[in-house]
């Protein structure tokens, strides 16, 4: 990861191994949470602050099964309040990973107990965290399911139109500059 003197990047959000680690609550994404092994998220209000005082790009780092590392970046990033049930802005892809997470722009968070999305399916109580087993902005479901756990839904995968879904070991956000 490279990076100036005056902007250190901010890790939010790692899933070291596709578990049901991010199977939690609305009032859980709220505040944040991590693992002794490495699994994290920073907390939907910390991550809201931080969008919203300064402008800041969006890093996902990915590691596919077969151990390769992509990268996708988006050069517009904002996560609304609570109030506005952290509805995700984004915009700006570059990378080698693929276009995957502009997908979800608009959408509110959602969790396994706070149904946000628009997907109906009442085998899943309509709702894409009880099928992906993780919180996050979707829509119907996801393109990028870096919360979601391996063997649920469409398990812990990320999206490119060259190759479809690519299955993977390890995701990590971050805020740069």
């Amino acid at each position: 990861m490279l990076y100036t003197a005056n902007c250190i990047p901010v890790l939010i959000q790692q899933n070291i191994d596709g578990s049901n680690f991010f199977n939690r609550s609305w009032a859980e994404f709220k505040v944040g949470f991590n693992s002794t092994n490495g699994n994290y998220w920073i907390g939907n209000d910390r991550l809201s602050q931080l969008t919203l005082s300064g402008r800041y790009k969006l890093r996902f780092e990915l590691q596919v099964l077969n151990s390769s590392w992509y990268w996708a970046e988006y050069s517009y990033f904002i996560v609304l309040g609570e109030s506005r049930n952290y509805t995700l802005q984004v915009s700006g892809y570059s990378g080698n990973a693929g276009e995957a997470f502009s997908y979800h722009n608009g959408m509110m968070f959602t969790t396994k107990d706070r149904d946000n999305d628009p997907w109906t399916d009442s085998r899943y109580n309509n709702n894409c965290a009880v099928f992906y087993g993780g919180g996050f902005w979707y829509k119907s479901c996801s393109s990028c399911s870096v919360n979601g756990a391996r063997g649920r839904g469409n398990d812990f995968k990320w999206y490119t139109p060259r190759s479809g879904y690519v299955h993977l070991q390890t995701s990590r956000m971050w805020l740069t500059c």
